[in-house]
């Protein structure tokens, strides 16, 4: 497992190092099936080690399942608009994989990465929904799963309401202008353009990945496959000659194995890290997305504020019975505004303050995932190339006992 991915925050202690700074280490592990057909699930071991006040003890541990880390999600990607909120591996779409061990594994480990990026992040740390999936017990869990808050109804406000009543009567031409919908900021144009093109660049590369992946695994297989046929054919021969083909059987099935270990290592830590930043990359453009419609807003808002200020001052000029209406009407759309730039604001920079942790660690991951593979290739070489030479000697001596 690439343990770097553990670490996304602005702090050089790993999460998992207890000392006397606070700290907080989580662990995924242990996966078990639970029940049967359509109502199987697996459930997972939670371990919390802490020094945090907020905590129960320094070590507690929890059972969950998918939909808690799920729920966990959705409450954060709620309240923390501007920070990138770490992504969770998708579900399986063929239902026959949904049990493989090496899908379970590989979820496992992602969901690891995930728990452990929120608790290293030195503002999601502090979630207390964070807490409750660390710390609740399996009932209290399932109960806060199945209400829904408030803060999660999505009710259009009385003041969106004004603002799109006030912008359905009132034409783009009043101000001369047309309405602005897109930031005009180079240095964030620039951002989004590398970031498309990262998307693109790493979706290729774990595609490649996987097709490593494949090739080593049809290797192995094709080695085991001629070592059982070579030891068939050395049976047949009884001097030297069948010696040799039942060594080169069995060494190719040894190196059968290793392909098929190497196949499973690129798996879990080469081609799943590229697509674990596959899926970074696109819950950054979530956040894109939720600043491009906080910028909207922020533009719509100020301009149906200027509108019904200019209304406002028509009807005080006309001395119309209206105006306390108008007023207080005005009062209400002005602090929405003045909200909405807030809100747009604090996402612009809190993703300038998210986009440097995120290229720090991109570096560190993808540093530590590039050379594990270029070392497990390396021995891998060297294991099959020693293989093949131990068994040059006999083979020689058998083509030249008969020259």
């Amino acid at each position: 497992m690439i343990t770097s991915q553990r670490t996304l925050s602005g702090s050089s202690q790993s999460p998992r190092s207890p000392s006397a700074q606070p700290f907080l280490s989580v662990t995924v592990t242990d996966p078990v099936k639970l029940g049967n057909g359509v109502q199987a699930y697996i459930s997972y071991r939670v371990i919390t080690k802490t020094n945090l006040p907020q905590y129960q003890g320094p070590e507690k541990i929890v059972i969950r399942r998918y939909n808690d880390f799920v729920w966990l999600r959705d409450r954060i990607c709620e309240k923390y608009k501007g920070i990138f909120i770490p992504p969770l591996p998708e579900k399986s779409a063929v239902e026959k994989f949904r049990f493989s061990a090496e899908f379970i594994e590989m979820r496992c480990q992602a969901l690891d990465v995930f728990i452990n990026r929120i608790a290293s992040h030195p503002e999601l740390q502090r979630s207390e929904d964070l807490r409750i999936f660390l710390q609740e017990d399996e009932e209290t869990m399932e109960r806060a799963r199945s209400v829904e808050l408030g803060i999660f109804k999505k009710k259009p406000s009385d003041l969106m309401q004004i603002f799109k009543d006030v912008q359905s009567k009132v034409s783009d031409v009043v101000l001369g202008k047309e309405k602005p919908v897109e930031e005009s900021n180079p240095e964030y144009e620039k951002l989004k353009h590398y970031i498309f093109e990262l998307e693109d660049h790493l979706a290729e590369a774990q595609k490649q990945a996987f097709r490593l992946v494949k090739r080593h695994r049809e290797m192995g297989q094709s080695l085991l496959d001629f070592g059982k046929a070579v030891k068939l054919l050395g049976a047949c021969e009884e001097d030297s000659l069948g010696k040799a083909f039942s060594e080169l059987g069995s060494k190719s099935e040894v190196l059968s194995l290793k392909l098929q270990e190497e196949a499973h290592n690129l798996l879990m830590n080469f081609e799943e890290s590229l697509k674990d930043y596959v899926r970074v990359v696109q819950s950054i453009k979530v956040t894109m997305t939720d600043r491009a419609n906080a910028f909207k807003q922020q533009c719509e808002l100020a301009e149906t504020t200027k509108l019904k200020e200019i209304n406002l001052d028509k009807l005080m000029l006309m001395r119309s019975e209206k105006v306390g209406e108008a007023e207080i009407e005005y009062k209400e759309l002005k602090a929405a505004s003045e909200e909405a730039t807030i809100r747009f604001e604090t996402i612009a920079r809190l993703m300038s303050e998210e986009i440097v942790r995120f290229q720090e660690q991109k570096t560190a991951d993808m540093g530590l995932a590039f050379h594990l593979f270029a070392k497990g290739q390396a021995k891998l070489a060297n294991d099959i190339a020693n293989a093949w030479r131990s068994i040059l000697p006999k083979l020689e001596a058998c083509h030249y006992s008969r020259t």
